[in-house]
């Protein structure tokens, strides 16, 4: 083969969300978009706030061309990177300055950015905790390290520390956190985030080596009723990924930052080494007009009461007919736990009946369907009865 067998695959075959996401496409074409119950993708489905268009037009009408779309610096323009320290610093009591950050095209780029920054060779490992976002694998292997799976807690979706703790080794290089999760809609607690601290603390000490905590936070700022602790707080050798795809509902413009803070492990060695991951990833300059929105726009979100008001409405939608659902704490994702062990054929099962949700078998927890609830709140509605219809053929 001419090119490499492993990009083929992964080029040739889409995700499973995405398969479904093009099916209900097609299905839409047949039976009309109003009969087909699409719950795979998560895409936000409520508009960016105000300031967005705001400060672009206000932008596209006071800069120059040449100014407003030309090259920023690689690790992203100055004052962007002050003022989501500024932001930081105000929110949660911190003292991180621009040279901690390096602006990234989203928070994929950011995780890939830090998995290659850390490994060193074929040995490394990197541990994600089911359910986990499939791509992190992917993301992982193309680094060169070999990514290792806690399975879940299907009781309230925190972390299994024994399971965790067996599977820390001297090739650990960094555990990713999901919080709020996709695609469980869990939020670690700060006891959670607490007792994984010290956990890590305890394992560097016994292997001398630097364990690194990935914090993955583009739901931040979707949670209902709790807080998310800032990781950084807790635990020094952390690592933030964040992306602006979710909070100002902009997926499809890839702008984010990886901040490394100055308490971590020979920081400015670090920061060098995601700026150099950056470069040999292509992930240099990242779009300059919507780091420029940044600056204005920081802190805003659209409104996250609609996707509260959609969660509540499937909750209790779903939990009336009989399924088992998790209440998510955050994000826009509810786990239902699928009606026989086959997660795979129940997720078929529910597409003859023109609903789209997708088996959990590729997040690391079988037996599980993830339901994306960032859609209109009158499908959820209209999709009741094909819920109550899928759930009589099993019961």
């Amino acid at each position: 083969m001419v090119v490499s067998e492993k990009m083929y695959e992964l080029g040739s075959k889409r995700s499973a969300i995405r398969e479904l996401f093009e099916y209900g496409k097609q299905r839409a074409a047949i039976v009309g978009p109003e009969n087909v119950y699409d719950f795979s993708l998560g895409n936000p489905s409520i508009p960016a706030p105000d300031c967005v268009n705001e400060t672009i037009r206000r932008l596209t009408e006071s800069m120059d061309s040449i100014s407003l779309h030309g090259y920023t610096s690689a690790q992203g323009d100055l004052e962007t990177r002050k003022a989501i320290a500024d932001y930081l610093n105000r929110t949660h009591k911190t003292s991180f300055t621009a040279d901690n950050f390096y602006i990234t095209m989203g928070a994929a780029a950011s995780l890939s950015i830090c998995f290659k920054a850390l490994t060193t060779g074929p040995s490394d490992e990197i541990i994600v905790i089911a359910p986990f976002f499939p791509e992190y694998r992917v993301f992982i292997e193309a680094a060169g390290a070999k990514c290792v799976m806690v399975p879940a807690d299907t009781k309230v979706f925190q972390i299994q520390f024994d399971e965790l703790e067996k599977r820390i080794s001297a090739n650990t290089k960094a555990i990713v956190i999901n919080s709020p999760n996709n695609p469980s809609g869990a939020v670690y607690n700060e006891d959670t985030i607490k007792k994984l601290s010290a956990l890590l603390d305890r394992k560097q000490k016994e292997f001398g080596t630097q364990i690194f905590l990935i914090a993955d936070e583009p739901y931040r700022e979707i949670a209902y009723d709790v807080e998310v602790p800032f990781v950084t707080k807790y635990y020094n050798n952390t690592l933030v990924c964040y992306s602006y795809s979710k909070s100002l509902s902009l997926p499809g413009e890839r702008i984010g930052w990886v901040l490394v803070p100055d308490e971590a492990y020979e920081s400015k060695t670090l920061y060098a080494a995601c700026a150099g991951a950056g470069r040999a990833l292509g992930y240099v300059c990242a779009p300059s007009l919507f780091q420029k929105m940044i600056v204005s726009c920081i802190g805003e979100t659209g409104d996250i009461n609609a996707y509260r008001k959609n969660r509540d409405l499937l909750y209790e939608g779903l939990t009336k007919i009989g399924y088992r659902c998790f209440k998510p704490d955050g994000a826009f994702y509810m786990f239902v736990e699928a009606l026989e062990e086959d997660a795979e054929a129940f997720g078929e099962m529910a597409k003859e009946e023109d609903l789209l949700i997708v088996p959990a078998t590729g997040f690391g927890c079988p037996g599980w369907v993830r339901i994306s609830y960032c859609v209109d709140t009158d499908m959820i509605r209209r999709s009741m009865p094909a819920f109550e219809r899928l759930y009589k053929r099993y019961r």
